[in-house]
């Protein structure tokens, strides 16, 4: 089976960039292979399938506080799951770097990889670890950015070290991964406005946002009942009307001035007035 023209267009326009990072891989692996060659494919292992953020992500989705960033994650690594592995890798058909006998199936041989299936173009693994690390940060925050980073890189690094991947393949893949973290963002964003919209208004949504643990089901639901007993009696004290508002002013007028002109009649006609 011959290459397809966008496989072949990877292997020219970046034949000089992949040859001399795999170079520099292979010239680490002469030098420091007894450390290095474990290590990567600990790493490799680790983002296998993306096994690592799903695991993430459903424990971050166990609890209220963090479900966001759990379905976000979760939907990140599935969305770059499906650009890389459904769409990409079929269509694009690129073999893998070790199935070039010519070149560099004898790195591969040397740091003893194991073999893999499928098509290289663009990483999985790489995709999914950038689609985890940028929902991560997008949702958590910047102080996630540098490790995540660092394992992103890890990952690209492990991909060419053991001849998985070429250096273009991890690039696309990069972009891709990120990509895929923005756009879980935007959707993550629309799925719980609208579960917060509806707060309140049904059991459904009450578990949807506060089941798991710390969660408390049922609040909204409690909240809006108070506010609703509370309104109707708020409403019948501010209509009841008051009491010094009722009386005729008039009648309190025409009371104390009434009386002291009786009194200032019996003080003027000398009579005696008893202290009260």
């Amino acid at each position: 089976m011959g290459l397809t023209a966008d496989a072949v267009w990877l292997n020219t326009n970046f034949s000089g960039f992949d040859q001399l990072i795999l170079r520099l891989a292979h010239k680490l692996a002469e030098i420091a292979g007894p450390v290095l060659t474990p290590l990567n494919k600990i790493i490799t292992l680790l983002g296998e399938k993306g096994i690592l953020f799903f695991l993430l992500a459903v424990i971050l989705m166990l609890f209220p506080r963090f479900r966001k960033t759990g379905v976000c994650i979760f939907g990140a690594v599935c969305c770059g799951a499906l650009i890389t592995n459904i769409i990409l890798k079929d269509q694009i058909a690129r073999p893998r770097p070790f199935q070039r006998p010519a070149l560099y199936r004898p790195w591969w041989e040397y740091i003893g990889s194991p073999f893999e299936d499928g098509f290289s173009f663009p990483s999985g693994h790489v995709t999914a670890a950038a689609a985890g690390v940028t929902s991560l940060c997008l949702m958590r925050g910047r102080r996630w950015f540098l490790p995540g980073a660092i394992w992103v890189i890890l990952m690209m690094f492990s991909r060419n070290y053991l001849m998985a991947h070429y250096p273009s393949d991890v690039l696309f893949a990069l972009f891709i991964g990120i990509f895929s973290g923005f756009l879980a963002a935007f959707i993550t964003q629309l799925i719980f406005r609208f579960l917060e919209s509806r707060r309140g208004e049904g059991a459904v949504w009450e578990f949807l946002l506060d089941a798991g643990i710390g969660g408390s089901v049922g609040k909204g639901i409690y909240k809006k009942a108070k506010k609703e007993e509370a309104e109707p009696a708020s409403l019948k004290s501010e209509l009841k009307p008051n009491k010094s508002d009722t009386e005729p002013p008039t009648k309190r007028g025409e009371k104390k001035s009434s009386s002291r002109v009786s009194e200032n009649t019996v003080k003027k006609s000398g009579a005696y007035v008893p202290k009260h």
